[in-house]
């Protein structure tokens, strides 16, 4: 993915296992599988129902995790993630699943997504004699469930989440039980498998098939699950009103990944098909930009009856260098990252697919590789609305000011990018292309950073001080 040059980057992912005694070989596969929602620190927290153990630091799976370490490892339930720094920034102390011990027990904590109202809460916790650890806002939770009095855990833990708003799916661990948590809106997705009499819980489905665990159901918005070794318990803390982000299926998930019963490369080759069909254009070759494009461009080609190309290859072995948050390195990074393909493009007309423009830089640098290698002419077409608002529910767009499709119509940003045509997918068809199985009219998909119509409240501690809703 190209998340990492464009600045369109997914918070988190997480994982969890209960009830197998390879639970920490388990929890490197699965983690590993979804490396692709976070690539700056990992971590895991294991218990053999009376010890609990951490383990976990800056950088890749493969870089925390080393064979030593994990044989050290020793129990049948635990929780891990992969972080991409959006709300309280890097640092070791942010990585995730965050660990507490106290007298009462331990805890420790793994979350994917963004709590629009963690500063008020924390303004608020703080008035109580509340001391934090971190700047996370994942850590709100743990104070909240910390200060909820002398009554049963899970009272506790329910009580706490009906007080967080925003988007969240949270792993809570104790020595002897594991909850699984999705917000009310279910902005983030969140799967049940089981393997071998164990449970296993992830951000993907595609996770399920690497450790070879069998894909139950998606958790639903509002619910609460209570895993020990008796079972499952479902409980429910909310009213549910699925509202899925929309970016999951256009970019951030595998393709392999299933979400609400759709298969995520089958839904992008059915964007692309829906853009060719809003968009079309005379052109020789379709291709699509390294990774998350290629389903859509196979679809576009697919509808247009025009050939699809690789006219682009990505580079899979550049460092780690160029997985970071700073423009500078993602501008730095693309003509590394990408090569186009002489061959393939040299005079011909291209269209080239897209998932979506942030700042439009990388956009620029592709089309003038694309023209170096002797396009004639390069149509960009892009299988999303134009992308005009930030997302506060754990996805780093930018402020308002930064997003280039809040700036400039949709003729300037041709020419800021040096396209021949650049055309973007309605909302209507992102929508009727996903066809997902809900009422409504947005069919329990956000689409606020197409349209500014948020879910949720949005807190206004929570905006850049030039923002406003």
């Amino acid at each position: 993915m190209l998340g990492e040059i464009k600045g369109l980057n997914e918070e988190c992912g997480i994982f969890a296992v209960w009830g197998h005694p390879g639970a920490a070989e388990m929890m490197y596969y699965g983690l590993h599988s979804l490396q692709h929602r976070g690539q700056e620190g990992a971590g895991m927290v294991m218990t053999d129902g009376e010890e609990m153990q951490l383990l976990k630091g800056n950088g890749l799976v493969t870089e925390v995790f080393q064979q030593e370490e994990l044989a050290k490892l020793k129990g049948h339930g635990a929780i891990g993630h992969v972080r991409y720094s959006t709300a309280g920034g890097g640092g070791y102390e942010n990585v995730q699943p965050l660990f507490f011990r106290s007298q009462t027990g331990s805890l420790a904590l793994a979350h994917n997504g963004n709590l629009v109202n963690a500063n008020a809460l924390k303004h608020q916790l703080e008035a109580q004699g509340s001391i934090f650890q971190t700047t996370s806002d994942t850590e709100v939770l743990a104070h909240l469930i910390r200060r909820g009095g002398h009554i049963d855990m899970v009272e506790r833990v329910k009580n706490a989440l009906t007080m967080l708003k925003g988007a969240y799916a949270f792993i809570i661990m104790t020595e002897d039980k594991l909850m699984v948590a999705l917000d009310p809106n279910g902005l983030r997705p969140l799967a049940l498998g089981t393997y071998d009499g164990a449970y296993v819980i992830s951000s993907e489905t595609c996770a399920f098939d690497v450790v070879g665990a069998t894909f139950e159901r998606d958790i639903q918005p509002g619910e609460l699950l209570i895993i020990d070794d008796n079972g499952v318990d479902v409980q429910r803390f909310s009213t549910a009103q699925r509202s899925i982000c929309s970016m999951e299926y256009i970019y951030f998930s595998r393709p392999d990944s299933n979400i609400d019963g759709i298969n995520v490369h089958s839904a992008r080759k059915r964007l692309g098909m829906e853009l060719a069909m809003e968009a079309p254009v005379e052109a020789d070759v379709v291709t699509g930009v390294p990774d998350s494009s290629i389903s859509a461009a196979i679809g576009y080609a697919e509808r247009a009856e025009l050939p699809y190309e690789l006219g682009m290859i990505k580079n899979r072995y550049v460092g780690r260098t160029f997985i970071q948050p700073s423009q500078e390195m993602r501008e730095r990074g693309v003509k590394m990252k990408l090569s186009p393909v002489r061959g393939v493009v040299e005079g011909k007309r291209v269209i080239m697919v897209d998932d979506s423009i942030v700042r439009g830089t990388t956009s620029r640098r592709i089309v003038k590789m694309l023209r170096d290698a002797g396009a004639t002419e390069v149509h960009v077409r892009i299988s999303s609305p134009p992308i005009k608002n930030p997302c506060y529910y754990g996805i780093d767009t930018s402020t308002t000011s930064e997003l280039i499709a809040a700036t400039h119509s949709i003729e300037e940003m041709c020419k800021e990018i040096g396209a021949d045509s650049l055309s973007f997918l309605s909302a209507e068809g992102l929508v009727k292309a996903l066809d997902r199985p809900f009422a409504g009219e947005n069919r329990g998909q956000c689409l606020a950073c197409f349209t500014g119509q948020y879910p949720t409240e949005i807190y206004s501690d929570t905006l850049h001080p030039y923002e406003k809703i």
